[in-house]
């Protein structure tokens, strides 16, 4: 039975009865939220946002009890993405993949507050609909993800094939990431690997946190590149596919990613004789991928060159250096 909450609202809650205990909490979800896929939901319950009674559900077959108050905190979604014309950078294409150079503040695939405007929806428009349908009818053919203001390198699967090949070396950490960070203050080790593990911070939902809710294994290695007076310029190469992983690592160290105000970072800096702001987005760049071909095996290497816009910060620093 539900409570009476209005339906067009975030918040649900349920109360489960007698003849439901001892269901799953997404098939009892699913039945009680027909226009959302059963998917749609065990994504939910992943993130952290839903709760029976006063504590957050972490497993999607965690079993429900007779009386037991289900909460859930999220927008439905729409059942599949659309084809716009938006301009997209194909670095690469053939029959089973493609490699795309996504810009800093276009989303991968629709979400909370994320209707259009996506990555996702670039594709369907320039590939023809041509994408895998592993992820779903609202993640066609994304294997693997970049935070709305990271760029660079994103590998796409254009069939369900390449798409499980994909994500088995996607698992098995035989694909290699590097990304280009620019972190604030002195990173005193020239490398090293950084191991805590990230789950959802309980208070900030949208935010993950080294510990937190379903906390799961987060490795990062990293090498410097350049150290400036008050920055860190880092290679980091992140050995899991944690949510934020090279944010939140980063930032329980005290280097937050300049440009990160959601974790740390100033907006403001001295440089020099003069305060100025830093960055409106991350300094965040997925530089290069290498993976193997889905169907031939051959070994494949792609990358991405700095934005202008954090080049140019970047040239400013070495100024400010010389």
């Amino acid at each position: 039975m539900s409570v009476n909450v209005p339906q067009d609202v975030d918040l649900r809650e349920f109360v489960v009865p007698d003849d439901e205990t001892g269901r799953r909490l997404d098939v009892f979800l699913a039945g009680h939220m027909p226009k959302w896929s059963r998917s749609q939901l065990q994504r939910v319950i992943r993130s952290g946002l839903v709760e029976i009674g006063a504590r957050p559900a972490l497993k999607t077959g965690e079993k429900v009890e007779a009386g037991d108050r289900i909460t859930i905190r999220a927008e439905h979604q729409a059942v599949h993405a659309v084809a716009e014309d938006l301009p997209l950078e194909i670095l690469y294409e053939d029959d089973d993949l493609a490699v795309v150079d996504k810009p800093a503040g276009m989303s991968v695939h629709a979400g909370a507050g994320t209707k259009s405007g996506t990555l996702v929806n670039a594709l369907l428009f320039h590939l023809g609909g041509g994408l895998s349908a592993v992820g779903g009818q609202l993640r066609p053919g994304i294997v693997h993800r970049l935070d709305k203001m990271t760029s660079g390198v994103i590998l796409v699967a254009k069939n369900d094939v390449a798409h499980r090949v994909l994500a088995d070396q996607f698992k098995s950490r035989s694909v290699h990431k590097h990304y280009q960070m620019l972190v604030h203050g002195r990173v005193e080790s020239d490398q090293g690997r950084i191991e805590a593990s990230v789950g959802r911070d309980p208070v900030r939902r949208v935010q993950m946190k080294v510990g937190g809710i379903g906390a799961r294994e987060a490795v990062t290695l990293y090498r410097v590149v350049r150290r400036f007076h008050h920055f860190t310029l880092v290679d980091a190469e992140p050995q899991t596919g944690r949510t934020h992983q090279l944010r939140v690592h980063f930032a329980y160290l005290h280097h937050p990613v300049v440009g990160d105000r959601i974790y740390g970072a100033p907006g403001k800096v001295r440089i020099g004789p003069q305060e100025r702001a830093t960055l409106d987005r991350n300094f965040l760049h997925a530089a290069q991928i290498e993976f193997a071909h889905p169907r031939t095996g051959a070994t494949m290497t792609f990358t991405s060159p700095l934005p202008p816009r954090l080049a140019t910060f970047l040239g400013f620093l070495e100024k400010q250096d010389r």
